[in-house]
């Protein structure tokens, strides 16, 4: 295969694919070595930028996804004129913020943080696509563990959650209230 057919098969499985594509379906769907395609991403979001495009190629954690260029924004938001979400409640915001540092956690853990009931917050963000159920954790109950999404990610410009920025003065929320991290590795997904 060519160069030129193996970039045309991966922008093709990227934007067809409409969520993030993770690197090893493109790897198999087109015979191309996982530790070439990133490369031919890279050659795809240079054509794009030389020729001034309106899309990218975006990569989450080791999935690659086709997205409009930043800059571009206004004017796919006023042309698809999409359902505008109300923007996040402090308490949604504060929930997000959990869940996100401490992923995957339970509800139980969310309110022993918070110190308030929170399943409506976190039914909300599941609505909002920006959290998701993880699993169960392996403890009386088998209570429903969380974590944050892709869509979080691109809500949020965040490449992988590794890119969140540290907490001031705060290295785990866990280890802050005592006696929690045990729950994480109970996971069963």
């Amino acid at each position: 295969m060519e160069i030129k057919d193996k970039l045309g098969a991966i922008e093709a499985i990227i934007f067809a694919g409409g969520e993030p594509v993770e690197l090893y379906r493109i790897s198999e769907a087109t015979g191309i070595d996982m530790g070439t395609v990133p490369s031919l991403i890279d050659l795809l979001n240079e054509r794009y930028s030389d020729n001034g495009s309106g899309i990218c190629i975006k990569k989450y954690d080791s999935s690659y996804q086709m997205c409009t260029v930043e800059k571009f924004a206004p004017q796919v938001r006023a042309a698809v004129e999409t359902k505008r979400s109300a923007p996040l409640s402090n308490a949604a915001m504060e929930v997000l913020t959990i869940i996100a540092y401490n992923q995957p956690v339970s509800k139980g853990f969310v309110e022993n943080v918070r110190g308030i009931d929170s399943g409506s917050v976190i039914n909300n963000l599941i609505e909002k696509g920006l959290v998701e159920e993880a699993g169960r954790l392996d403890v009386p109950g088998k209570p429903i563990v969380y974590r944050t999404t892709n869509v979080f990610l691109r809500s949020f410009g965040l490449g992988s959650i590794s890119e969140l920025p540290p907490i001031p003065g705060q290295e785990n929320m866990a280890a802050a209230i005592g006696g929690e991290e045990g729950e994480f590795s109970q996971l069963k997904l």
